[in-house]
């Protein structure tokens, strides 16, 4: 049996001066969370996800408030 991996959260905010608060309770808990304060646009700039994808492993869950704030 595969042992079970972790739950990670990835936030994103269009600006810096958005409020992440209504992603974070939408994904609940999490053992690890990785944010951003970038537009969308831009994937450069998104070092929290690049850090989200480079951290998770075969077994981690990533839970996102919603597709759009992953995908964009």
């Amino acid at each position: 049996m595969a042992p079970q991996g972790l739950t990670v959260g990835y936030v994103r905010v269009s600006s810096a001066d958005q409020n992440l608060a209504r992603q974070l309770d939408a994904i609940g808990p999490v053992a690890r969370l990785f944010e951003d304060k970038v537009s969308g646009g831009s994937r450069t700039d998104r070092h929290g996800l690049n850090d989200c994808l480079r951290y998770i492993r075969d077994g981690d869950t990533v839970r996102v408030a919603s597709m759009d704030r992953l995908a964009r």
